[in-house]
């Protein structure tokens, strides 16, 4: 089914049609609630609220051409998770400074390559809440820190600060599995 039909017929509330909106498009929005959540039981609920919206919300999707409809799905999938991390007050939580090692180099881009993409989602999925999802929205999503602070109601700089902690995290993480590795 094309992506035109498929909208016209979710639009229409045709229910074999939202059977196929899901199967095909619930492994890609699996993965953005993931990491946003953390765990799968969290990302689980995330996709099935994110899936409700979206069946109700198909009114106000315009179709723009072809990948307009995940695109505007995913972004759905992120205001979900991103709504759940502010009920919970998630992004709020962070490491004291202390718990973020001071300096760490930064692994070379060849390095992270031959760690298996698994490995780096867990690694993302482990960091404190706030970081990770500072870090989704800025590496994943390419949003500035502005537009980051705005939509989780914190300052710019509390959104550069958790950032740069998170890619001190991360980078931590990988260059001890380099080394536990010896890669």
């Amino acid at each position: 089914m094309s992506e035109t039909e498929l909208t016209e017929r979710c639009q229409a509330e045709d229910n074999e049609a939202r059977r196929v909106f899901y199967e095909q498009y619930a492994g890609q929005m699996f993965g953005i609630c993931f990491r946003y959540a953390g765990d799968r039981d969290t990302a689980q609920d995330l996709l099935h609220d994110g899936f409700i919206k979206a069946y109700s919300s198909f009114n106000k999707f315009t179709y723009r051409g072809e990948g307009s409809l995940r695109a505007w799905l995913s972004r759905l999938m992120v205001n979900v998770s991103l709504d759940y991390l502010r009920k919970n007050e998630a992004s709020r939580q962070a490491l004291t400074l202390d718990q973020v090692p001071e300096t760490v180099e930064e692994p070379q881009e060849e390095d992270v390559s031959l760690i298996p993409h698994p490995v780096l989602v867990k690694f993302i999925a482990e960091l404190p809440v706030g970081y990770r999802t500072v870090f989704n929205l800025s590496v994943m999503e390419k949003m500035s820190h502005k537009e980051i602070a705005d939509q989780l109601g914190i300052n710019e700089k509390s959104s550069s600060s958790q950032l740069f902690r998170a890619k001190k995290l991360l980078a931590k993480r990988i260059n001890d599995y380099l080394r536990e590795h010896n890669l």
